[in-house]
């Protein structure tokens, strides 16, 4: 090849490789809306959410980002609930602590733990009540006393407990109530720990993700828990309605091109999620682009065909089969067979 057909190919690779970064770029910033922040330290803060200024869809999407930490930490509204994920699916991940009651009694023994959440209820099919101690009894209640759950730990020392179950044995749990938009943790104890002090000196409850805590025997015999922070999901959604009644008022409908409107099934209001064969912010304008399986899943044995909102597979001329990897592929006809392509 000769040097102007190779500085041609160079030139033309060079092309694709700063078109393919670019549209990286756009996907990327397309997850906020154009022109406000879509970073808040390391949380992503995708549209309809947003830090104000018209970049969130309402209020209670608003996220304040504290620049003055390091790195910068995102919180829910204006309060203090700490923001770790945001995703489109309807689910938010923030940040919460545990109530404890330590022995002997002092001014720093006891904290009862405590959260107001005015539109996002907590998932109760993703998180967890959660108890530990030897002396305890832990209860979950509403804010305004709406309902109470919780559930009794016991066990006469750290030789009676397992590490990684929560069965009543040294670690308790529980299911939340659907619905709740905030709790109170409290906990008490029969004999104040008095006959297992020294194993376990301190009570803990806290709500978290399932999955995110395993129960430690260590965490009996120390002060530790009182420092640790619980991942909590919680739901979200778009207004109050249904999809069917949002789809009255085109005008304030969230979901865009290319998405469908799903109703919640944890609360009222509703969702958007981006239709098979495309991916990504359903809540903003032309936000659902189609996506290349070609690339992605390279489904084919033959060539791979992608169309909006799909994919097919072929095979070469001179070539039998669907072309699919799952499927009979391709190979030559059975008169003039050859090592399969």
């Amino acid at each position: 090849m000769g040097m102007g057909n190779l500085r041609m190919v160079l030139i033309i690779k060079l092309i694709l490789l700063t078109t393919t970064l670019a549209a990286t770029v756009r996907i990327a910033a397309a997850q906020a809306k154009p022109g406000c922040p879509s970073q808040c330290g390391d949380v992503t803060i995708p549209y309809p959410f947003g830090t104000g200024n018209d970049c969130n869809i309402s209020e209670d999407f608003f996220i304040t980002c504290d620049t003055t930490s390091i790195p910068n930490k995102a919180y829910l509204t204006t309060g203090n609930i700490e923001v770790v994920n945001i995703s489109y699916d309807g689910q938010l991940r923030i940040v919460s602590s545990a109530s404890y009651d330590c022995y002997p009694s002092g001014p720093d023994s006891y904290f009862n733990y405590w959260i107001g959440l005015a539109k996002f209820p907590v998932d109760n099919t993703r998180n967890k009540f959660t108890a530990i101690g030897c002396d305890t009894y832990a209860v979950v209640r509403g804010s305004n006393d709406e309902y109470a759950t919780g559930c009794l730990s016991l066990c006469n020392g750290i030789s009676d407990v397992i590490n990684g179950s929560c069965s009543g044995i040294g670690c308790c749990q529980t299911a939340n109530p659907k619905g709740v938009r905030g709790y109170n943790i409290t906990l008490a104890s029969y004999q104040n720990h008095s006959h297992v002090l020294h194993d376990n000196p301190c009570s803990y409850a806290f709500v978290a993700e399932d999955g995110a805590y395993n129960f430690s025997i260590s965490d009996l015999s120390g002060y530790g828990v009182q420092d640790k922070k619980f991942p909590v999901i919680l739901d979200w959604t778009i207004g109050n309605i249904s999809c069917r009644k949002a789809k009255e008022d085109m005008n304030n409908f969230a979901c865009k091109e290319n998405s469908d409107c799903v109703d919640s099934e944890s609360s009222s209001g509703y969702f958007c999620k981006c239709i098979d064969g495309f991916d990504g912010n359903p809540y903003l304008s032309n936000g659902c682009q189609d996506k290349n399986e070609c690339e992605t899943l390279k489904p084919c044995n033959g060539t791979c065909h992608n169309i909006l909102g799909s994919y097919n597979c072929s095979c070469p001329k001179g070539f039998e089969g669907d072309g699919w990897k799952n499927g009979t592929g391709c190979s030559r006809p059975v008169n003039n067979r050859s090592p399969e392509y």
